[in-house]
Parts: structure tokens; sequence; C-alpha cells
């Protein structure tokens, strides 16, 4: 009788656990659906982590990672949804920036970006594992990040955001529009390669127009005033490039610049959108925009990065701030308008 008992207790314990295997169901991600309230056979999306590694915040490399993110939103990756960022501020701390490299690379991202060159390059030489991408970097083959531009090769490709021939429009339109412009002031911390690569650019097309360039050296932002202030009486015009340190620190140059009546000019737009005379660049929000379609790329399509072509910006344009001319005692003619394609949006008013 005990024995029967057992058995027909077996029994209905098995039916139990039947019915309740039928109240619940597996998708192809092995994870449980209680009462299978997604639907049968739905799937858990995944969700991607990005680790960002950015040298410091100023406007140009924060609207590059604002255009990143919005390239990815756009392609279905969403922060809080299927996408976590793991974004790392160096404060221009080169210290910082191995730590952070080497944090990224003992994590587990599913891809890394480098914004500016010391940044990129860190990453490049200690993330390995991952696919690594780059922006905002003068120049990537001389920084050592990749050997070509071509099919980089390896785990790592990116956007330039230097096109030699901007800087080379730039000294043009000095030689040609400010015919008083004799030498030509440089604000520049020579540690950084990307503003040397930039500075021997400019150097080499001031020269061709028998136009001298005056260096005035720094080591870090908070001397870029004491060089600025420098070149006051020294030089007819002064003009940055996309040099992290000198680039945090305008706002000095431009005081310095509508004090004196002397021509400011930059390399990238944002500082001119700021008070800088002109430039001839790009809006950096589409360069990081143009990397971030590169990330979708190698998450959604499974793209190799070593085999992605390093860009560089094509839609150049001069952008001229008419208030910052006044201010620093600069007649804008219809003639340096007319260097402007669009002028709706390149000529601040």
């Amino acid at each position: 009788m005990m024995n029967r008992k057992f058995w027909i207790g077996i029994a209905i314990a098995s039916v139990m656990l039947v019915s309740a295997a039928c109240g619940a169901s597996k998708d192809n991600t092995g994870i449980t659906n209680e009462g299978n309230t997604a639907g049968a056979g739905s799937e858990s999306e995944k969700t991607y982590t990005i680790s960002v590694s950015q040298i410091v915040e100023h406007p140009s490399l924060d609207a590059t990672y604002d255009g990143f993110i919005a390239a990815l939103k756009d392609a279905g990756f969403e922060e809080g949804k299927n996408l976590k960022i793991d974004f790392n501020n160096a404060q221009n701390d080169m210290t910082n920036i191995k730590t952070i490299s080497q944090k990224i690379a003992s994590g587990n991202s599913d891809l890394a970006l480098g914004i500016a060159t010391p940044s990129a390059l860190s990453l490049a030489e200690d993330v390995t594992e991952i696919p690594v991408l780059f922006a905002a970097v003068t120049d990537p083959i001389d920084a050592g990040i990749v050997k070509q531009l071509q099919a980089p090769g390896g785990n790592i490709t990116g956007a330039a955001d230097t096109n030699p021939d901007a800087i080379k429009q730039t000294m043009d339109f000095i030689a040609k529009e400010l015919p008083n412009v004799k030498k030509v002031g440089l604000v520049i911390n020579e540690g950084e390669s990307n503003a040397v690569v930039m500075a021997k650019y400019a150097e080499e097309a001031l020269k061709s127009h028998n136009i001298e360039l005056v260096k005035a050296p720094i080591a870090n932002t908070s001397e870029v005033q004491q060089a600025a202030e420098s070149l006051v009486g020294r030089v007819d015009a002064i003009y940055i490039t996309l040099d992290n340190n000198v680039v945090t620190g305008a706002d000095a140059i431009i005081e310095i610049a509508n004090e004196n009546d002397i021509p400011f000019l930059s390399a990238d737009r944002d500082t001119v959108e700021k008070g800088a005379f002109a430039t001839v660049g790009f809006k950096y929000y589409d360069h990081g925009y143009e990397v971030g379609q590169m990330a979708v790329e190698i998450l959604k399509n499974g793209k190799n990065p070593g085999e992605m072509n390093v860009t560089v910006p094509q839609k150049l344009d001069f952008i001229l701030n008419l208030k910052a001319a006044a201010e620093q005692g600069i007649t804008v003619t219809d003639e340096m308008k007319s260097y402007v394609k669009d002028q709706e949006n390149n000529i601040i008013e």
C-alpha cells in the first residue's frame, strides 16, 4: 500500500513539473521569460558597452563626442536601453590617459573610442582585444596610431580632423586679404605632436608668401594668456592649431586680440564661434557622427576596423565671425565673404 502511494505521488509531481515548464519558456539567448510575457521565441537585446577616452573638455572635442553618440542613437543604440557608455575624461593629464587606456584594456567593453591624439595613441598601444576607433586626431600616421590611411590593419581605424589644404587655404587668405600682415604669431604646446605637424604646414604656407611665423611656446593651458600677451607688438596676426592646451585657453587669446586689434584666426570652427575671426573648417559634431557610423558598422554588421579606411574632412568651408572682425579692427569686404560657400551657416553675425 505504501509502495503504491509512493508511485502515485511521483506521477503527480511529474505532471506538475511538466505543467510548470509549459508556463515558462527560454528564447535563443537562454533567458527565461516567466509566463512567456515577451511572446514565444522573443529575443532579449544585447547591451553593448563602449568605453571613451577623451583628453580634456573643450567645445570641439565635446561636439565630437555628441556627434558620435547621435550616430549610435540614430542606428538604434541608445543609452539606458541597449547601450552603456563608460566615459573617461583625462583632464589633460598624461598619467590619467595611460591609466584610462589600461583600465579599458582590462575591462569588458565591446568597443573603445579615443578622442584627440594622446588618448587615441594610448588606446592603440594598450587595447588590442577589441575594436578601437579614434576621432579629433590631426595626423594618425605621424602620431604612430596607424601605419596607413587605407585599410590600416589591426584593430583600429577612425577619422582624422585635419586636411592640410585647410591650413594652406587659411594662410593664403591671410596673405591676400590681410596684406599688412608680415608676421603671424602662433601660441603652441610643442609637446603635442598634432600641434607641431599643423604648425609645420602653416609655416610652409606662410613662407611662400614671405610671411614669418613667430612661435610663443607654452607647456600648459595656464600659460596661454602670458604667451599671447608676449606676441603683442611683435606680430600682426595670431593663429592657433588644433592644440588641446591652447584651444582650451582660447578665451584669453580672444580677449587680447580684441583689446589690441590683432586679427585672430584658428584651425577650428568652435573657436571662431567663440570669438576668433576666421578659419577653414567643418563642424566637429559631423566629424564625430562619421566616427559613430563606423562604430555602428562594427557593432551591428561585424566590420573589421582594420579594413575600414581612415577618413579626412572633405566638406571644408571658410567660416567668418563678423562681430569678432569688428572687435579686432578688421574691415570685412565682400571679397572676404565670397570665400564662404555656405554663407547662411558659415558667416557668423
